[in-house]
């Protein structure tokens, strides 16, 4: 595939980093954990200000001498031990303009990212912070339990369902000295924390989710209310609360929590939610429970596109007005019936490590119709005596019409010439060198039209003519796949932000969607944050033969590495986690090789051995039969055993070869 050509406008003289800013809208999305520099490249700024920078695209050259190529995910540890303390201190000033007598700890539920090297970090830097840990399985209750035996004094939040086993090992983390909170999603648990308590004389912290009233708001609006999967109804709570009173054990029901929903766009939903959650609380501090914490649950989102809007992707409110509301509410209602203000516990992981998380990927290549846009000669289409059709005589009169007054007409005329010439094709009448002119006639007609529109004002143009932007825009092939990397935007249409990390003191003056490498029509994104002509294509540079470009897939730190799947076999990426020191340098903390061949093959079911074996056998065969020579076997057995060893994606420039693995 060869990079497309040049389109016919020239890139404006006074294009500026400022302008590439803007373009992308790094500013509104990046809560200044990115920006970009005066050499046009995307730097990363831990500490959300100019202090301190790393330019992502020496990062990628600098991983590259060290032969860790693209696609690679880099991971900040400094974005994301501030995007915690930026947590920490949106609640502490909520909690003083308030003038609130309760505390405040954010739990990390780390389904949105399990990744042991990012739950580590999480545990590491939240415990200075007084953040705790949330699991929803057992798998997850045996990494925490584990990974907090050098901080027992975490709060661990045991949500989803349980069973016998699993409320057993809870009871005993309790005697263990685990600060830990078993929230009953179901009446049968109660029975068994009961149990349990009881056998092993325990007297363990209880937590009880409750079905809210409040709906839930955006893409995960039924998640909440009534209908939700999670927590009991009012009516049942009211049941725990009787049966833990004649047991003797009201006293060990500490946290009563809901579930609001991800990703809450609007600050509404979360002010009534919190609202009815805080009522839930009054009601049964007067019943006499000794609550300790209210847990709102998760749902503090994150602006993908920075539009600050009512919209999947984005979000009405900041961090700071959110933990405002939460607090001033919780406040207000405990105020208002005379009980103590209770520890206020949110499981915002979303928002704890979605900007942590960058992908870099290369474009290996381009293809689209604006390569067409020339005007082509038809005597190198024509064989000698053949005269033009009149379809195609017509697609060159469309062409060369320059009336702006005719655009929408010379339009139509060049669909009716094409299809009057796919007509005479599909009869037998036209051979394949003229339909490949009228291929190329109506394209460089389209290409024209569409340039003499974008000079126009916007609303003395077409819908039709509106359109051409995305018919004619480039397919940029990108090496990694959206099933593993950014799973959330082929499953939910998720928009991330999405721009190249070098190049951006160049005007880019392509139009692109981008297309991955497995071999599936779903591959691509095809969706971005409001371009320059709207949101369907995305503003790229053309490519340079022998030069590499590299896009930045940013905000992915949440839920894409967990739910990333083996779609044609692709593995998980390689991932670097980079670190700086006070003078900006950076270095790899950690390095997480990506999945090889052999281990996405095993997966699966595969044994590698037993493929080699059985390829080496048939070469053998071949060899024996004269199909192929020793030396042409030993080729392809290099290859084998070298791809089964190597990375799942596809070489990139100064990537090793099979002719230098030997």
């Amino acid at each position: 595939m060869s990079p497309p050509a040049e389109t016919a406008s020239a890139p404006a003289e006074s294009w500026t980093v400022a302008d590439a800013a803007g373009l992308y809208r790094i500013d509104d999305w990046s809560l200044g954990y990115f920006a970009v520099n005066d050499a046009g490249h995307v730097v990363a700024r831990p500490n959300a200000d100019e202090s301190i920078e790393v330019d992502l695209y020496d990062v990628v050259r600098g991983l590259a001498e060290r032969d860790i190529n693209t696609p690679v995910l880099l991971r900040f540890s400094d974005v994301l031990k501030h995007n915690l303390l930026r947590l920490r201190r949106a609640f502490d000033a909520a909690i003083r303009e308030n003038e609130y007598r309760g505390s405040y700890s954010a739990v990390y539920p780390i389904k949105v990212n399990q990744q042991s090297q990012v739950v580590e970090e999480v545990r590491r830097f939240g415990a200075d912070l007084g953040f705790g840990l949330e699991v929803g399985s057992k798998p997850e209750l045996l990494a925490v339990l584990a990974i907090t035996a050098e901080s027992p004094d975490q709060i661990i939040i045991c949500n989803g369902f349980k069973d016998a086993a699993y409320i057993e090992a809870v009871i005993l983390a309790t005697k263990l000295g685990r600060n830990i909170v078993p929230v009953i999603e179901n009446l049968d648990e109660l029975d068994l924390i009961v149990q349990y308590a009881v056998q092993y004389d325990v007297t363990p912290a209880i937590g009880v989710r409750v079905k809210l009233s409040t709906s839930g708001a955006g893409r995960w609006k039924d998640s909440a209310g009534s209908r939700s999967k999670f927590g009991l109804f009012v009516s049942e709570l009211v049941d725990v609360h009787e049966t833990l009173r004649r047991h003797g054990m009201l006293h060990a029901l500490q946290l009563i929590h809901c579930h609001v929903g991800s990703q809450i766009q609007d600050i509404r939903k979360v002010k009534d939610a919190v609202n009815e959650l805080a009522q839930v609380y009054v009601r049964l501090r007067e019943m006499g429970a000794e609550l300790k914490y209210i847990d709102c649950g998760g749902g503090l989102g994150v602006d993908y596109t920075g539009a600050q809007s009512n919209s999947d992707s984005s979000m009405n409110y900041s961090i700071e007005e959110y933990a405002s509301d939460v607090v001033y509410r919780i406040a207000a209602v405990c105020n208002a019936a005379d009980v103590p203000h209770p520890n206020i516990i949110t499981e915002s992981g979303r928002a704890m490590v979605a900007f942590s998380s960058v992908l870099i990927a290369d474009v290996m290549g381009a293809t689209g119709p604006r390569q067409f846009e020339t005007r082509p000669d038809a005597s190198k289409y024509l064989r000698e005596g053949e005269e033009l059709p009149q379809p195609i005589k017509d697609l060159y009169d469309a062409l060369d019409d320059e009336r702006e007054s005719r655009l929408l007409e010379c339009y139509h005329d060049a669909m009716q010439a094409r299809d009057a010439a796919m007509t005479l094709f599909n009869l037998g009448y036209l051979s394949l060198p003229l339909r490949a002119l009228a291929e190329r006639l109506f394209w460089a007609t389209c290409a024209r039209v569409e340039q003499a529109a974008s000079t126009m004002d916007p609303e003395d143009v077409s819908d039709e003519l509106s359109a051409l932007h995305t018919i004619l825009s480039d397919v940029y092939f990108c090496n990694f796949s959206i099933f593993q990397s950014l799973p959330d935007s082929w499953a939910i249409d998720q928009l991330f932000p999405i721009m190249p990390i070098h190049r951006l003191d160049e005007e880019p003056t392509r139009r692109a969607i981008l297309a991955d490498v497995t071999c599936d029509s779903d591959g691509a994104v095809d969706h971005f944050i409001n371009q320059r002509q709207g949101p369907t294509t995305l503003d790229v540079h053309p490519l340079h033969k022998g030069d590499d470009y590299f896009l930045g897939f940013f905000l992915v730190g949440a839920y894409q590495e967990t739910l990333g799947d083996l779609h044609n076999l692709f593995g998980d990426t390689h991932v670097v986690h980079i670190e700086l020191d006070d003078d900006g340098d950076w270095t790899i903390a950690e390095f997480v090789e990506g999945d090889t061949s052999a281990e996405v093959l095993a997966y699966m079911q595969y044994s590698p051995q037993n493929l080699q074996t059985r390829l080496s056998r048939d070469c053998e065969q071949a060899v024996k039969t004269g199909l192929m020579t020793v030396k042409e076997t030993q080729t392809l057995r290099r290859f084998f055993d070298f791809g089964l060893a190597s990375y799942t994606y596809l070489d990139t420039p100064g990537a090793r070869t099979t002719a230098q693995a030997d």
